[in-house]
């Protein structure tokens, strides 16, 4: 009788890890999101002991800023750290090249901008519409 109940256990425990295996594979991701976002451009600091800043340069095909948001939050971010992702418009051009420098993007790119999504080194993020249209640009806080 101890061993029925033995073997009992067992099964519970395996079924209990590969339901939660299975639960963590079934994440959701930015394939998930609407929009059909496509990485074209991302740079990273060299710096491992300090803080990491990334930047990315993503298309999307709507101003879709929930799912914009979504996206940025799926992003890599590193405490301390900062992550930017930029995103333009599909069909426009996209800079292919970005810069750790104050200006990420270069200057010809930047009208076709249409969101920053940014994640500060307090965790805290921001989605901005339209980042280089000063007199229109705003900003969304957590």
């Amino acid at each position: 009788m101890f061993a029925n109940k033995k073997y009992l256990l067992i099964a519970i425990i395996i079924a209990a890890l590969v339901w939660m295996l299975v639960d963590a594979l079934r994440q959701p991701g930015t394939e998930a999101l609407k929009g059909n976002f496509e990485q074209k451009a991302y740079i990273r600091n060299e710096q491992n002991t300090g803080p990491v800043v990334r930047i990315y340069a993503v298309s999307v095909q709507d101003t879709l800023w929930k799912e914009m948001e979504l996206y940025g939050s799926y992003m890599p971010h590193t405490k301390y750290g900062t992550t930017r992702v930029y995103f333009f418009q599909s069909g426009k051009p996209v800079p292919d090249k970005l810069s750790l420098e104050a200006e990420n993007i270069p200057e010809e790119f930047q009208s076709n901008c249409i969101g920053l999504y940014e994640k500060d080194e307090m965790s805290q993020y921001y989605l901005t519409k339209f980042p280089f249209d000063r007199l229109n640009s705003s900003n969304f806080a957590d």
